[in-house]
């Protein structure tokens, strides 16, 4: 399979560059030769039985418009099913400060891996036909995309996925008590951030969702330096997320840093074991292939 970090740009005409941006060519590549998807979908349904109504948004399909209606009212109205698509999957990205770390200047940022994670497992739910929103996060749900399986939604969703990390930091419940309000049916909610933030406000928010019976999946994305701490040398840190600058002496902070590092990762995937949320770490220097192939792998055995 094709490696994430691949330029593939250097393999196609300029034409086809100009109607390719670079994340859309990664994430196509990436999903490139999976035969399996996602998930094996519990909330399987045949787009028969009709619910209700609602008024027309930008990116609905038009064949669901009901002309009658409109007929009569001059107001565009959708038909509402009871199970229009096999799953509603939001993906929910972390674009604070902080995702813009990467230490290597040849490999790809926290936010680089993580968009492109998101735009691979959009690819591959819409070409399983499932439903696929997105939001984006700091503070605040910054952009939000109702879930849709219009033709329109991959272009629409690398558009915005393409958007840069800002100086804002990360708060995670506020976040996800948001989106409680935001996603109103059932769905499978995919998190993909550093989690930066206090433990058990991370895990509050994440209980907030488990108990309007969402199922989720927390991808937490960290670079090799934030794990391994290679420093030697006396260095100048320059804390992202309003942290101030901090010289310091590595080798006497390494052992306690690891530490704290490994702490805050096991309170979370234990939280998440706790609440039965899937919690996997991704690398940054590995391949996003062999990552994304590994963690669908499990999933798939895990719910079969």
């Amino acid at each position: 399979m094709a490696d994430a970090g691949t330029d593939y740009r250097k393999y196609l005409d300029p034409q086809t560059l100009a109607k390719i941006s670079a994340l859309d060519l990664r994430a196509r590549m990436v999903v490139e030769g999976f035969v399996a998807g996602m998930h094996r979908s519990p909330y399987k349904g045949f787009n028969i039985e009709f619910a209700e109504h609602r008024e027309y948004v930008q990116s609905d399909d038009i064949k669901h418009l009901d002309w009658k209606v409109l007929g009569r009212t001059d107001k565009y109205y959708i038909k509402q099913y009871e199970e229009e698509t096999n799953l509603h999957c939001v993906l929910v990205v972390d674009c604070s400060e902080s995702m813009a770390y990467g230490s290597d200047p040849d490999g790809l940022t926290k936010h680089e891996y993580a968009t492109a994670t998101a735009a691979s497992l959009a690819y591959l739910a819409l070409q399983q036909h499932d439903s696929v929103g997105l939001a984006l996060f700091n503070e605040n749900v910054t952009h939000y995309l109702r879930p849709t399986n219009h033709s329109t939604q991959w272009k629409t969703l690398v558009h915005e996925l393409e958007g840069a990390t800002g100086p804002k930091k990360t708060s995670l419940r506020q976040v996800l008590d948001e989106l409680v309000e935001r996603i109103g049916r059932r769905a499978l909610i995919v998190l993909l951030s550093d989690l930066f933030d206090d433990s058990d406000e991370v895990l509050n928010g994440l209980k907030h969702l488990r108990y309007r019976r969402h199922d989720l999946i927390v991808l937490q994305v960290m670079d090799p330096a934030e794990l391994s701490f290679p420093f030697a040398k006396p260095t100048l840190f320059e804390g992202l997320e309003a942290t101030g600058k901090l010289l310091t002496e590595p080798r006497a902070l390494r052992a306690r840093y690891l530490d704290e590092v490994k702490q805050f990762t096991e309170r979370l995937r234990r939280g998440c074991r706790d609440l039965r949320i899937d919690f996997t770490q991704f690398d940054t220097r590995t391949s996003l292939s062999v990552a994304l192939s590994a963690y669908l792998a499990t999933r798939g055995a895990s719910i079969k």
